[in-house]
């Protein structure tokens, strides 16, 4: 295998890696907050609105946590080069 194939490989393997942890985030950031209660904060909760607002949250809070978790891998990562 050629260097560039390798960093091809290295390249998709991370994209694939970032794309299943996002998603593994915001499955569990939406998960719980199913807890949450909502009507204390918005009238209707259970209407779309209240579904789309809880939606929207989900996908910010798991776009931090994989953001944090990608953060630190690559840090694990670049500590191979330290010794």
């Amino acid at each position: 295998m050629n260097p560039v194939e390798s960093v091809s490989a290295q390249v998709g393997v991370s994209g694939l890696t970032a794309i299943l942890i996002s998603l593994v985030c915001i499955a569990l950031s939406w998960w719980a907050m199913q807890n949450l209660k909502l009507d204390l904060f918005i009238r209707h909760p259970k209407g779309p609105q209240g579904k789309l607002l809880q939606l929207l949250l989900s996908v910010v809070l798991g776009h931090f946590v994989a953001s944090f978790i990608m953060d630190y891998l690559g840090y694990t990562q670049m500590l191979r080069y330290l010794f």
